[in-house]
C-alpha cells in the first residue's frame, strides 16, 4: 500500500517541509495529484486510515484535508461507497443569442459528446406539460431525459417534453434532438429561456458527480416553430462550475 501511495502522492519531505498546518500540506499534495492526473476522474481515494499512516498524520488531519477538497468540488463522497476524484472541468462560454443543441455546442468546441438515457418514451403528461405544450387531457407526451457528457465529463441533466405529433417515436432520437426534428421540418426557430441559480441535490448531484448542495444552473426553455406553436418544453440542470452564459447587449434606441 505504501509503495502504491508513494507513486500517487509523493510527499517530498512531508510533514517536516515548510511551515503551516499539516492539513493544508496534505490538501495541496492531494490536489496536485488530481490536477496532474495521478489521481484520475472517478478514482477512489485511499482510505483515511491508509492516508494517515502513510503521511504520519492523524485521521482528523486527513479528514480536514479531504473536507476542503470536497467543498471545492475535487472530491465527491458517496455514502456507503467511499470518496472519489472529480476531474476539474474547463468552463464553457455559452452564448444566449443562438438556438443550438448541446451536441452542436460541444462539437464546435471539439468535445466528444454522448448521453446516458434516463427516460425516452411516450407518457401521460403532467399538468405543466399539458399547459406548456397545449395538450389535451387524453394526449400523451414524448419525454427525453438524459445525462449529457462531454469528453466523458457529466455536464448537464436535460429533460425535454414534446407533443406526440412532433416526436411520435422518442426511441428514434439517438443523438441530437434538434437534428432529428430537422429531418421532419419541425426544428424550433426561436426559444425563451429562463436561467436561475440553484443548489444541486441528491440524485442529480450523483449523476453530475458533484457534491450535494453544489452550485448549479437551472434552465427552463420553451421553443417555438415559425408559426408560433410551442414544440419543446425543456428543463435542464447544468454544472455551475462548467458554464458561463454570455449575452451581448446593445444600447436601446432612445
Amino acid at each position: 500500500m505504501s509503495q502504491a501511495l508513494a507513486s500517487l502522492l509523493p510527499l517530498d519531505g512531508f510533514p517536516g517541509a515548510g511551515t503551516g498546518p499539516l492539513y493544508l500540506k496534505l490538501r495541496q499534495t492531494l490536489e496536485d495529484a488530481i490536477r496532474t492526473g495521478r489521481l484520475g476522474h472517478g478514482d477512489a481515494l485511499p482510505a483515511e486510515r491508509d492516508l494517515a499512516d502513510y503521511a504520519s498524520v492523524s485521521r482528523v488531519t486527513v479528514r480536514k484535508a479531504v473536507d476542503d477538497l470536497v467543498k471545492d468540488g475535487l472530491l465527491l463522497r458517496r455514502h456507503g461507497s467511499g470518496t472519489f476524484v472529480v476531474k476539474p472541468v474547463s468552463r464553457v462560454q455559452q452564448p444566449l443569442s443562438q438556438l443550438t443543441s448541446f451536441t452542436e455546442d460541444m462539437a464546435r468546441r471539439g468535445f466528444v459528446t454522448r448521453s446516458e438515457w434516463l427516460e425516452r418514451d411516450l407518457f401521460t403528461p403532467s399538468p405543466d406539460e399539458i399547459m406548456m405544450l397545449g395538450l389535451g387531457a387524453v394526449d400523451t407526451v414524448a419525454r427525453l431525459g438524459r445525462l449529457r457528457l462531454a469528453n466523458d465529463m457529466p455536464m448537464a441533466i436535460e429533460r425535454a417534453s414534446l407533443p406526440p405529433d412532433i416526436l411520435p417515436d422518442p426511441q428514434a432520437v439517438t443523438g441530437s434532438l434538434y437534428a432529428e426534428l430537422q429531418k421532419s421540418g419541425v426544428r424550433p426557430v426561436r426559444a425563451v429561456q429562463r436561467i436561475s441559480a440553484c443548489n444541486i441535490q441528491n440524485a442529480d448531484a450523483a449523476l453530475l458527480a458533484m457534491p450535494v448542495g453544489a452550485a448549479g444552473l437551472s434552465i427552463e426553455r420553451i421553443s417555438y416553430l415559425k408559426s408560433g406553436r410551442v414544440v419543446e418544453f425543456t428543463r435542464s440542470l447544468y454544472r455551475g462550475d462548467a458554464y458561463d452564459f454570455v449575452a451581448e447587449m446593445t444600447l436601446a434606441d432612445s
